[in-house]
């Protein structure tokens, strides 16, 4: 048995885990941000019995931060009537079942431009045919997005993910790390979308309480993960070109996300709330027709040695 303690997945316990996981985040966010910095808004919202689907969350975002231009952080529990086509993909038995799924999704879109962009998810789907025993499966992970490569923060940010799975068994790193190259993979582009790190859907490997543990253990990585890179990016000097392709590279983040996420097509397919489905985006971004950055630029070298699949530990 590992150290990591393994508690029941029912509804209550991955629902005060994932609620005490969206305080822990927005205060630690907070703190980075200092007196009189950004402070995140709360919005409750509930979906009554009228809507296609329902249930309740709390979006919490921050907007004109001194550190972050604009951070995420949601949590919601719904319930349907029939699971959307987007997570019956792998479960065809499951094709118009009813489900209920909670989870917490956050992006955080720094104002510098040497911090990076940092998304992650962590989720737990239930569903089961009326007379059925409901199937439950896990689902998750997180990514780091740089608009300037460093060796470091890319090294860092994927040994805490090692880490986080580490108990649970050493092919489990390996695999995820490759389910992130492949799914955070812009199509019509042939691009990266960033560095990675682990993605994981439809889990169902272990017992239900080591799922959990497992889940818990990646959500808890993410400040670790992150923060450090933020101390050490948060204060430099940056000027009109970094914020423009800082947008440009914005761009292809809002492509990935309207386009491939399935987590995107997940809300909008079931009935979701399109304001907390689309907190994920930024601030301000654009493109570019056929950009070509200038070989041994900052720019080139992203797209060079960064946006591409590689071992960083």
């Amino acid at each position: 048995m590992d150290a990591i303690t393994e508690t029941p997945a029912s509804v209550e316990n991955v629902r005060a885990y994932l609620t005490g996981l969206q305080d822990a985040i927005c205060a630690a966010l907070e703190a980075v941000e200092g007196e009189g910095g950004g402070r995140f808004l709360a919005d409750a919202w509930h979906k009554g019995p009228q809507e296609r689907l329902q249930g309740e969350g709390v979006t919490r975002i921050m907007e004109g931060g001194r550190v972050f231009e604009r951070a995420g952080c949601g949590f919601s529990h719904v319930r349907g009537a029939q699971l959307p086509p987007s997570a019956t993909q792998h479960r065809p038995e499951l094709a118009g079942a009813p489900f209920e799924a909670m989870g917490v999704s956050l992006v955080f879109h720094p104002r510098n431009p040497y911090v990076p962009t940092v998304h992650m998810n962590v989720r737990m789907i239930s569903a089961g045919h009326p007379g059925q025993e409901p199937v439950c499966w896990f689902g998750g992970g997180m990514d780091l997005t740089p608009c300037y490569g460093f060796e470091e923060d890319a090294q860092g940010f994927h040994r805490s993910c090692s880490d986080a799975l580490a108990p649970f068994g050493a092919d489990l790193y390996p695999r995820f790390k490759t389910w992130c190259d492949e799914y955070f993979f812009l199509k019509h582009r042939n691009e990266q979308r960033g560095v990675g790190g682990i993605f994981f859907d439809d889990f169902s490997e272990f017992a239900q309480p080591r799922s959990f543990a497992m889940l818990r253990s990646v959500g808890d990585a993410l400040l670790k993960a992150y923060l450090p890179i933020v101390e050490r990016r948060k204060d430099m000097a940056y000027g009109e070109r970094e914020v423009a392709f800082q947008r440009y590279r914005r761009g292809r983040y809002v492509e990935f996300n309207l386009v491939w996420d399935r987590g995107t097509h997940f809300g909008l397919q079931s009935g979701g709330r399109t304001e907390s489905i689309l907190l994920s985006m930024p601030p301000h971004a654009c493109w570019s027709y056929q950009r070509e950055d200038a070989p041994g630029t900052p720019e080139a070298l992203l797209a060079q040695d960064f946006l591409v699949r590689r071992d960083w530990l």
